[in-house]
């Protein structure tokens, strides 16, 4: 390979990896180190799609969020809770805008978005979930959230 096609290679390598760097930035735009570590509140903004998505922890791990006002809990694709190494209590029939199905109750120790901590949150392992993690009411309802602007503030309450 000659010296102008290396360096040809590498122009445009750096040039993809910027491109996908701006992209990601704006389709994604609520990485954790972006959120800070405020105790008392996080500000996510709105995803292109209409979504809030987030990296947040739970147990200490880094997992993608899906915030859900409309989700009455914290529900977790099979493939995070093994990343988890969650154990079920129970397995409850549960109804979903996707029909009927089963799921597998389980308490998580903690749920952080930013600062915004929540312990002993109750959730449940969906099976048939696609994504990652619905962030809904077991962990929201105990914080105060607003909507105002294509953006939501998550307020520590407890």
């Amino acid at each position: 390979m000659s010296r102008n096609s290396l360096l040809f290679s590498i122009v445009w390598l750096a040039l993809a990896f910027g491109i996908y760097v701006i992209v990601d930035n704006i389709q994604n735009p609520n990485k954790a180190f972006r959120l800070g570590n405020n105790a008392n509140s996080v500000t996510l903004k709105r995803g292109l799609d209409g979504h809030y998505r987030a990296e947040a922890f739970i147990n200490n791990q880094k997992i993608n969020v899906l915030v859900d006002t409309g989700a009455t809990g914290v529900a977790i694709s099979q493939s995070v809770a093994n990343k988890l190494g969650l154990k079920s209590i129970d397995a409850v029939a549960t109804n979903t805008a996707n029909g009927d199905s089963v799921g597998y109750m389980v308490r998580l120790e903690s749920v952080k978005v930013g600062g915004v901590e929540a312990n002993n949150v109750a959730a449940m392992i969906a099976p048939g979930l696609d994504g990652d993690v619905l962030l809904g009411m077991s962990y929201l309802g105990r914080m105060d959230v607003r909507l105002f602007k294509n953006q939501m503030t998550i307020k520590q309450v407890e």
